[in-house]
């Protein structure tokens, strides 16, 4: 087999714009910080005669893998074989699909790599949606499938799939294993690809004929990933001076993205905001990186973040994003956003620097150490008596916030407010549970209702917007972190798409709790019919108010589930409380609430965050002489 080149080990156009960009740079010592490649500290294994699939296994157990999920089928069926004695636990899903997030999932929530198993053709091609839904979001995953023996290979043999070069563009990088010889190196550098750096999914394609042919099983294996050296430690120069702009800017913002979760910078950063005084921004991706009750946080920037949060990032002065990528659900309108910024840019991967916007100070490295260095650099500009009082900036900012709180009409027709119930779910359920959501309504809603006071409580589809994530990404959190409350806020449209996966949850004692924000339609699709349609509403009832097709509660009881309904706001209470007292299986609740609730505020798709709508109708007032 080839071996990795520097170009193929991430992304061809990632690693190509950050070539072409000349405002990034990289201290050459710094990038030589990163630590060579190494394999986990384990108990070296002696030679043993085993198959390819045995040597699959094996490394598997080898890296510390305690469970993958996935399905058996004709070409990763050896595999099966041994993995039938394997200390590794295997989940056996219900699609493909339902594997790939529940890895995702139990990434998110443990910090380790989730892993997904699935054979040739249709099997590898189900796990395109959750390969792309993790690279999106950059979570540590690492799918292994089966592919037709190598003499098949593009013969368009039955099953047969290039699924490599299917997800060349979805993966961090991906392997075609040609002998069963390489099989513990190749797994060896797709977990440690899949963990450093900027995380993300790896691919292990695995003919046949490999995981059938004898080999001989050693560990530790010799990594050898030429010209893959993430930068860690920032370059001193662009800290410094990212600390001087700081310490002069009169409507600074800490633009905070899922990257200081990934880095475990939670701590740095407060003590980073608590020093400066800085208020804070998180995205949709980094709830729960800074405490919602801290007086510092704006909340959630972007098309449906708070007021205050999008007022700060569009008149700041000075824009510190820390991890976060300036995407398009942040940014509206590109050449309209935050006009008069200085914007300081720290990301572990170099390609995101300046590809949406200009960046004045580029910082290559990992999260942790970029807020520690600044924390350093600060204190340093402080104690030389150079600081900025930001009073007037949090008068406008506290202005905003009492006059544009998070907020919402209960329905007029007398039906269940979504809102009231997400907010009392996580009022009763507590800041340590867990939280996963679908996409649409319910998402943003349970991002806005529910308060995230610590760091991985939050797990949802961000970059991809994936529907069908929730539930088993649920399971894989639960997996993951079983002895705490996980709690999936799906929707009705969401839940159809994968609630088998709750079959799974029952046969292998995973006791999830559902909360389906059932609104009989395909929610966030039929507010934009509302808003920019003229309330021509094509295709997006479900029937599940209607006619009650399908009964939730009867479904959940199918699959094995305790299955509860509310229907207005005086039994809210008690029957999520009702769902908090099971702990023995998985409990799906139906929540029939209103159909015309929206999702407020809202910066509409492709325009300016200037252009920001408190609720329908209501456009916020902002006084120019203040800015």
């Amino acid at each position: 087999m080839t071996r990795p080149t520097p170009e193929t080990l991430a992304h061809t156009a990632r690693r190509a714009r950050a070539a072409a960009d000349p405002t990034v740079d990289v201290d050459p010592a710094a990038a030589r910080s990163a630590a060579t490649p190494a394999v986990p500290a384990v108990r070296p294994s002696a030679p043993a005669q085993v198959s390819g699939a045995g040597s699959l296994v094996r490394s598997l157990e080898a890296l510390g893998v305690d469970v993958v999920f996935g399905i058996p089928g004709g070409a990763i069926l050896p595999a099966y074989d041994p993995l039938y004695d394997s200390t590794v636990r295997h989940i056996l899903v219900r699609h493909e699909q339902g594997a790939g997030h529940a890895a995702t999932g139990y990434a998110q929530a443990t910090g380790k790599v989730g892993v997904c198993i699935a054979t040739s053709g249709p099997g590898a091609t189900n796990l395109v949606t959750p390969i792309a839904d993790a690279y999106m979001d950059s979570v540590a995953m690492v799918a292994i499938t089966g592919q037709v023996a190598r003499p098949s290979i593009g013969t368009d043999a039955f099953q047969e799939a290039d699924i490599q070069g299917i997800t060349l563009p979805i993966t961090k990088h991906n392997f075609l294993v040609q002998t069963a010889e390489e099989i513990p190196r190749v797994l060896a550098e797709a977990f440690h690809l899949a963990s450093s750096g900027r995380p993300g999914p790896v691919l292990v394609d695995i003919p046949k004929d490999v995981l059938q042919a004898p080999t001989t099983f050693a560990w530790p294996p010799t990594l050898d990933l030429p010209g893959y050296r993430p930068t860690l430690h920032p370059h001193g120069k662009q800290i410094r001076e990212a600390a001087r702009l700081m310490a002069g800017a009169r409507r600074p913002v800490l633009y905070v993205g899922g990257g200081v979760l990934k880095a475990d910078a939670t701590d740095g950063l407060r003590r980073l905001a608590e020093l400066t005084g800085i208020p804070v921004v998180t995205t949709l991706m980094a709830l729960g990186a800074f405490p919602d009750s801290h007086r510092q946080h704006l909340g959630m920037p972007g098309m449906h973040g708070t007021v205050a949060a999008v007022y700060g990032l569009q008149k700041s002065d000075l824009i510190v994003a820390l991890g976060a990528r300036f995407d398009d659900r942040v940014t509206g309108k590109l050449d309209s956003f935050a006009p008069d910024a200085t914007v300081v840019h720290a990301d572990i991967d170099p390609a995101e620097i300046g590809k949406n916007r200009h960046v004045d100070v580029p910082i290559v490295g990992d999260a942790k150490h970029v807020i520690d260095e600044l924390i350093a650099a600060v204190t340093v500009e402080r104690s030389a008596g150079r600081t900025t009082d930001l009073g007037d900036w949090w008068t406008q900012l506290d202005d905003l916030r009492d006059r544009y709180p998070l907020g919402y009409d209960e329905p007029s027709d007398g039906t269940l407010s979504p809102q009231y119930v997400i907010k009392r779910l996580g009022e009763i359920a507590g800041p340590d549970t867990i939280f996963v959501a679908g996409v649409g309504q319910h998402q943003m809603w349970a991002s806005q209702f529910i308060s995230y006071e610590k760091p991985h409580t939050w797990l949802n589809s961000g970059g991809l917007g994936t529907m069908g994530y929730a539930v088993p990404a649920a399971m894989g959190a639960k997996v993951g972190k079983p002895d705490t409350v996980v709690w999936a806020v799906d929707g009705d449209g969401c839940f159809q798409m994968t609630n088998q996966e709750l079959a799974t949850c029952a046969l292998e004692g995973i006791p999830v709790k559902i909360a389906v924000i059932n609104n009989g339609n395909l929610g966030m699709v039929r507010q934009w019919q509302t808003l920019f349609y003229n309330e021509r509403y094509s295709n997006t009832e479900l029937g599940t108010h209607k006619h009650r097709i399908p009964d939730f509660v009867k479904l959940a009881e199918a699959l094995g589930c305790v299955g509860l309904r509310c229907e207005n706001a005086a039994d809210v209470d008690k029957t999520i409380a009702a769902a908090m007292e099971i702990n023995d299986a998985p409990v799906v609740i139906d929540f029939v609430v209103g159909k015309d609730a929206m999702v407020w505020p809202m910066v509409a798709a492709g325009t300016s965050n200037d252009e920001i709508m408190f609720a329908r109708g209501v456009r916020p007032v902002f006084d120019e002489d203040d800015i």
